[in-house]
């Protein structure tokens, strides 16, 4: 544990931590040489010989002081290094979330680092002086005392020496057994926390649907995920408790070990009483910091896991980046023979396979297939959330991996399904798409997208708090400042990935008149169901539900050909005309 947090500390952190250690060593030394002190001085006060008795008094004053002035100095060193380390673990976790690809994201890892950035980080920070300082106090305690043994009786001293590899091998089977038990139980809160923030957030949708049977199965996911982590928690308990027993016998068996050995000697004459009563308090002073160290070594393992989980993070697969970005050479977005899975174990089928198309530049792409065929996956790629496993996504002729993601993340907008708005203020919702324009520019923004609609019917206008995740807020209501904000961010490449799915007609025109302004000096592509939104695109590609493309053209091109897409079509152009026909108003 000593070195991963040395590896994860800043310079200052680890300079701390190097002290305190220093400090703990000598605060141990001097602890195990007033205990070995002790022997001498009793064996004085026994025979009645209060010269020597008065002289090692004094040294057992001596290094009373000396050890109270070292720990004094360690607590205040302790108390910094926490600081120190939390500071930098926090710091370390913050850059290397930054720095993650976006699809690192993309599976719910909510829970997993609320865990590690709340209990888990402080636990770690807090460990070198609330559990190593013991921990390493409670074996170099023991070897100084072991030491001075040998200078006092060498058969006691065997004694001790016998029993102590047998003590070591038993703390590290419990706090082995003690770190695979947290392992298990910090994934069981990583997904109990899930669990409920996902519980929560889908409030709104389980009260409306008015349906017993899903909200049963939403309420048993958590009922499922809590009993695990009880179950998770009780085994932590169980086995640090039968493994602290066990390890309290071990050392009790050596104070027993050294008690029939001292005593064997003594009757045998080879030892005296009262030097045997004075080794008799040695051992137990041997023997009681060791005692401690067994439940301490589980909080060693606990913390460790936590930095391992940092450490795991902190080598996570990068994209490739270059070392100088290159330019590209216009907006066009093009798949040459893209082929893409989630999963880089061979047994899955990749979603993208051999896919190539062409978004022009100045001009609406729409993508459409049937659910699962790979629209939303060619959104993320497009926006560099991963990388192809083969092929190439390039942007004006350039590779993604040679303009870099942070070339990629300015010169593209991406507006998902699933907005999540921060709780702020509308306006610092859409601003959060160019922090550096006026308040002025905001508000166009807004009111292309006709957030302005929203604003006039809340009380504080632009400046309403949306509330956390945007709660505050209709989904199309959501959408519009997601839309709002994309266009504040004017870039070249504007990804719609069904982002107007919640509106209603009148506000979804209102966004496609916005839109066939913007899309005259940009690339737009838009994943789509509506049947205006498809039409209206002067490029469709058409996806066919095995990870390829069925076919590609214009609106009016692909139904003269009356093949996957024209029956695509004709399928949503009747269930359309259904729901109408259908509809208590025409029934009337």
């Amino acid at each position: 544990m000593i070195r991963k947090l040395l590896a994860l500390a800043n310079d200052q952190g680890r300079r701390r931590l190097r002290m305190l250690i220093a400090t703990i060593v000598v605060t141990a030394v001097l602890q195990g040489c007033a205990f070995v002190a002790l022997v001498p001085f009793l064996t004085a006060l026994f025979t009645g010989d209060t010269g020597h008795a008065g002289t090692w008094l004094a040294v057992l004053a001596v290094i009373a002081v000396l050890y109270a002035i070292v720990f004094w100095l360690g607590s205040k060193v302790g108390q910094a290094a926490a600081t120190d380390v939390l500071t930098s673990l926090l710091d370390r976790l913050g850059d290397r979330l930054i720095q993650l690809p976006l699809g690192w994201f993309a599976t719910d890892r909510s829970g997993e680092l609320a865990d590690t950035a709340t209990r888990g980080i402080v636990f770690a920070s807090t460990a070198p002086y609330s559990i190593l300082r013991p921990m390493l106090t409670a074996y170099l305690t023991p070897a100084t005392v072991l030491v001075g043994a040998v200078f006092i009786d060498w058969r006691i001293a065997v004694t001790m020496t016998v029993a102590a590899p047998v003590i070591w091998l038993v703390h590290r089977w419990l706090a082995g057994r003690i770190a695979v038990a947290d392992r298990a139980h910090s994934a069981a809160v990583a997904e109990a926390s899930a669990r409920l923030i996902e519980f929560a957030r889908a409030q709104p949708a389980l009260r409306a649907a008015l349906d017993d049977e899903h909200n049963s199965i939403a309420r048993r996911l958590v009922d499922d995920a809590l009993a695990t982590q009880h179950s998770a928690n009780r085994k932590v308990t169980v086995t640090g408790g039968a493994g602290i027993g066990m390890f309290g016998g071990v050392v009790q068996l050596t104070v027993t070990a050294v008690i029939v050995v001292g005593t064997w000697l003594a009757l045998d004459g080879a030892l005296a009483v009262a030097n045997l009563v004075a080794l008799l308090v040695l051992a137990v002073r041997f023997t009681e910091p060791v005692i401690h160290s067994g439940a301490l070594g589980g909080g060693i393992g606990m913390a460790s896991n936590t930095l391992d989980r940092i450490q795991a993070l902190l080598h996570e697969p990068m994209l490739p980046e270059p070392a100088v970005p290159r330019e590209p050479d216009g907006w066009d977005v093009r798949f040459s023979d893209v082929t893409f899975g989630y999963n880089s174990d061979q047994s899955h089928e990749p979603v993208l396979r051999d896919l190539s198309f062409t978004a022009p530049a100045g001009a609406m792409t729409a993508i459409v297939g049937p659910s699962g065929s790979g629209k939303t996956t060619i959104v993320r790629l497009m926006a560099r959330f991963h990388d192809p496993e083969h092929g190439t996504v390039s942007i004006g002729g350039v590779p993604l991996p040679e303009l870099g993601s942070t070339r990629v993340a300015a010169a593209v907008s991406p507006v998902f399904q699933d907005v999540y708005l921060f709780d702020g203020t509308i306006l610092d919702n859409i601003w959060l798409g160019d922090p550096a324009a006026d308040r002025a520019a905001v508000v166009r923004a807004g009111e292309l997208a006709r957030v302005d609609e929203i604003c006039e019917r809340l009380p504080d206008g632009w400046d309403t708090r949306v509330g956390e995740g945007g709660t505050n807020l209709s989904g199309g209501e959501r959408q519009r400042v997601s839309i709002a904000r994309a266009l504040l961010k004017d870039a070249p490449v504007v990804l719609l990935d069904e982002a107007t799915t919640a509106l209603d007609i009148d506000n979804e025109t209102a966004i496609q008149e916005a839109l066939a302004v913007i899309r005259r000096d940009r690339t737009l592509v838009v994943v789509a169901h509506r049947l205006h939104t498809i039409s209206s695109a002067d490029h469709i590609v058409m996806l066919d539900g095995r990870g390829g493309i069925a076919e590609q053209g214009s609106h009016d091109e692909l139904l003269a050909h009356g093949h996957d897409y024209a029956r695509y079509w004709h399928e949503r152009v009747h269930a359309a005309g259904w729901r109408l026909t259908d509809s208590p108003a025409s029934t009337a």
